[in-house]
């Protein structure tokens, strides 16, 4: 039977855990909002940019300033090009640190799921890694590790984006990928985050919805302008994958941590009920022993 002094210690125990638990989750709730803010107020702008770009891909109306619109769907931006699938990138997002459930196992998993899907195909697989649990697991495993980012969600911001993007299309345009996929962590709510894997590059066809106008005038020329916005489309979905990433994050976090707070309420709960039974036992044994030294001296 455990003595009195172990239980109450392990009660006391028990309960600062408890504390950091319920800390860590208020933490979360607000990194939480935080990020949500941030995804709400990104995506008017990816959106907007996506039907631009639908609109530049597919125009060949006549403009009235200059010669006709040239489809560059047809032309072809290097962006746009397709290729026999024998080299891979695949970008992985993690978080950098723990303590978040199963968020960043999901994510390796899928990855790796992906990762061995194309070597048995023959495909030449590269990665590109964000987050240091992403880096820790991989670095130690026989893959082909390009470049890792860590350390960025403390503070980020669009320029993280860009730089990560700057080094995938600089692959993709030297042939060094002939895709490139993203794997990462779609927030839909702090209960509920799912991986997906989306094809980063080369972009999908760019054609306008259905009902959508194209009947629009453009400065500088349309060419110039798809051209430009075909690399900032890339780094903004990259952008998009980081800020859902962060969010899914911490929402996975709150969580682990509201379900931690609550099993340290339960264990205490038993703790000192073994507590009472072993005081309340060794209460019993003592008069027990005071009866019987009454009893010995009669």
């Amino acid at each position: 039977m455990p003595s009195l002094q172990h239980i109450r210690r392990r009660i006391g125990s028990v309960k600062n855990t408890q504390k950091i638990t319920k800390a860590m989750k208020l933490v979360a709730g607000a990194k939480l909002r935080r990020a949500q803010d941030r995804i709400f107020a990104a995506r008017p702008y990816a959106q907007k940019m996506v039907e631009l770009l639908h609109d530049l891909g597919a125009s060949e109306e006549q403009s009235p300033h200059g010669p006709p619109r040239t489809n560059v769907q047809r032309d072809m931006h290097p962006l746009l090009t397709r290729r026999e699938e024998r080299k891979a990138g695949v970008v992985v997002i993690t978080a950098d640190r723990g303590l978040c459930g199963s968020f960043n196992a999901n994510v390796i998993r899928r990855s790796v799921d992906v990762i061995k899907e194309k070597q048995r195909r023959g495909v030449e697989v590269h990665l590109i890694l964000v987050g240091r649990k992403a880096r820790d697991f991989f670095r130690k495993r026989p893959y082909s590790l390009r470049k890792a980012w860590v350390g960025i969600f403390d503070k980020l911001n669009f320029s993280h984006a860009a730089e990560i993007s700057q080094e995938i299309q600089k692959a993709f345009l030297e042939k060094e990928f002939d895709v490139c996929d993203l794997v990462f962590t779609e927030f839909r709510s702090a209960a509920s985050q799912r991986v997906v894997v989306e094809r980063l590059l080369p972009i999908g066809e760019m054609k306008p919805e259905d009902g959508a106008s194209t009947s629009h005038l453009y400065e500088p020329s349309d060419d110039e302008i798809f051209e430009r916005l075909l690399p900032k489309y890339v780094e903004v979905q990259v952008f998009r994958a980081l800020l859902e990433s962060a969010a899914s994050e911490q929402g996975a976090r709150m969580m682990a941590m509201d379900s931690a707070t609550r099993n340290a309420k339960d264990m205490i709960h038993k703790l000192t009920q073994v507590y009472n039974k072993t005081r309340q036992a060794t209460i019993t044994t003592e008069l027990m022993d005071i009866i019987g030294g009454a009893e010995a001296l009669k």
